[in-house]
């Protein structure tokens, strides 16, 4: 490796480093600013990258690959099967009123219909990282709402292992139906490889284990790559097998992997996140700006709404109500991932640039809008006077 490719990949984290630690500072999370950095090192930006640009690219994919199996590292198959069974009518109204903005928004942007699924999967997922954040910072921790925001970020993560075959199968086959057929065939795999993994586990969890850490990073990260290109090999994305193969994991393996993995992830995540800006050449941001600020008017109502009528029978105070809508707002990592999976997958760019522009706005709104409201719902409560 020469010098200049040295210096320019040193830049390049450290300027992510410095981006991480002023998200830090303003109490946000970084994958805006990550976002950012992509736009201004890509094409049309102000210091494109030259000779790292193949790199970064590679780590985006091991990125990808490491969000989803660490995902699916927090669900076993038992508990997975058991929350999609519960919490079905919480779910169909989630579909509804979300995803439908996003897939006839595609219709209007002209993308055919394999890119409005895609599109309609990034208006449908609420940001966990984002929600988990907003809980922590506003103290809502341990009350309905927060438990009710937990378990929907649940819901729409189980159910992105289903429907993230799906996409994966139909952008390799097209909306044909040879291409339904293979979706088909793919939720059926998922469905098998959950129960399957119900019975075996543990079992394998046993056997990857090793109290070795060295041993055990090397084991759990071959396995989740190895897994994701035999994925690929079958025309499923290599995204998809990593998160299955996360889910099958369980006991001290997955726990461990958790703890070992984590600064991977990050790192690699980080290049996940500003790869998704490299794609996006900033000057196609402003033509679709519109259809994004607009996309971001609906997805606030229809996740606030998802919230409010989710919870009406819940026996939740108006306040906890209220925190319950807002906390769902952001849209964040799984959007970003939904489009560059689609992007990566040959689909059009402008998938990228209106989720780029959708979730800066969402991602910075949601938080705000949380905090506000909570605010507002505390003035109006009734001060007890002592006597």
């Amino acid at each position: 490796m020469d010098a200049a490719r040295l210096l320019e990949l040193g830049g390049l984290i450290l300027a992510l480093a410095i981006l991480a630690r002023l998200a830090s500072q303003f109490a946000i999370p970084a994958i805006p600013f990550y976002l950012l950095a992509g736009l201004a090192f890509g094409e049309g930006g102000l210091l494109p990258l030259g000779t790292t640009h193949s790199f970064v690219e590679i780590g985006s994919e091991i990125g990808l690959i490491l969000l989803l199996f660490m995902l699916g590292l927090e669900y076993s198959a038992r508990d997975l099967v058991t929350t999609m069974r519960r919490s079905v009518p919480t779910a169909l109204l989630d579909l509804v009123l979300n995803f439908t903005p996003g897939f006839f928004a595609g219709f209007l942007l002209d993308f055919g219909l394999v890119t409005s699924l895609f599109l309609g999967g990034v208006t449908l997922v609420t940001s966990s990282g984002v929600a988990a954040k907003i809980i922590s910072d506003l103290g809502w921790s341990g009350g309905k709402a927060a438990q009710f925001v937990v378990t929907v970020c649940v819901i729409e993560d189980l159910t992105m292992a289903l429907y993230l075959p799906i996409l994966g199968v139909l952008v390799v086959g097209g909306a044909t139906l040879a291409g339904f057929g293979s979706a088909a065939l793919a939720v059926v795999g998922v469905i098998v490889v959950l129960l399957l993994a119900m019975r075996v586990q543990v079992g394998i969890s046993r056997v990857l284990f090793s109290t070795s850490e060295e041993a055990l990073l090397l084991t759990i990260l071959g396995l989740a790559l190895l897994v994701a290109g035999v994925a690929e090999l079958v025309d499923v994305s290599a995204a998809v097998g990593a998160l299955l193969i996360g889910i099958v994991l369980s006991g001290p393996a997955a726990k461990s992997a958790r703890q070992l993995l984590s600064p991977l992830r990050d790192l690699f995540s980080a290049f996940f996140f500003a790869f998704i800006g490299l794609q996006v050449d900033p000057a196609s941001l402003p033509p679709v700006l519109g259809a994004a600020i607009l996309l971001a008017v609906v997805g606030i109502a229809s996740k606030a709404l998802t919230g409010w009528l989710a919870t009406r029978s819940s026996g939740m105070e108006r306040r906890e109500r209220v925190r319950a809508s807002t906390g769902l707002v952001a849209r964040g990592e799984f959007s970003l991932a939904i489009a560059g999976l689609g992007v990566t997958s040959g689909l059009t760019v402008k998938l990228a640039s209106v989720t780029v522009a959708y979730v800066l706005l969402l991602v910075m709104i949601g938080p705000i809008l949380a905090r506000v409201s909570d605010a507002v719902m505390r003035s109006d409560e009734p001060i007890v006077r002592e006597a």
